[in-house]
């Protein structure tokens, strides 16, 4: 692989790492089933959960079902890609997680994060397009999502 390919490969995955966040917190949440290969998973292992979530439909669902009030804010840091293959590749990025139940608009004040962790990311190559096929999710901080104070 020339390193314009490899350029090109590991932007178009740091795309995708940032297309996720911005459909969950800006846009439709049920579309981040898109960026993902129709066999993709997402996997929270303990000490999360253990949810695992398989097939494009299963993440459009478990997006679909989040709560319509919800505000949050991802912020992504220290991703590295690596490209593996010409239509493989792999990642690791950092996130931290603010948000609330309960919006009913205005600001929120700030507070800290609900979550920091970081995925881990298989991409692959389908039809000359990167997607995710598979991500898993690292917990070490997290807590409950907090309600927004009532609006006065």
């Amino acid at each position: 692989m020339d390193p314009v390919e490899r350029l090109l490969a590991e932007r178009a995955c740091e795309r995708l790492i940032l297309d996720f966040v911005h459909r969950l917190d800006l846009g439709e949440p049920a579309s981040v089933a898109e960026l993902f290969t129709e066999d993709g998973s997402w996997a929270w292992p303990p000490p999360g959960d253990g949810r695992r979530v398989e097939g494009r439909e299963a993440p459009r669902a478990y997006f679909a079902s989040r709560p319509a009030d919800r505000l949050s804010r991802r912020l992504m840091s220290n991703v590295l890609v690596t490209v593996a293959a010409p239509d493989a590749a792999t990642a690791r990025s950092y996130f931290s997680t603010h948000r609330v139940d309960g919006h009913g608009g205005g600001v929120v004040p700030a507070g800290p994060p609900v979550q920091v962790g970081h995925y881990e990311d298989a991409f692959r190559r389908v039809d000359g397009r990167w997607l995710i096929a598979s991500r898993t999710l690292h917990l070490p901080f997290g807590g409950p999502t907090p309600q927004a104070a009532p609006a006065r």
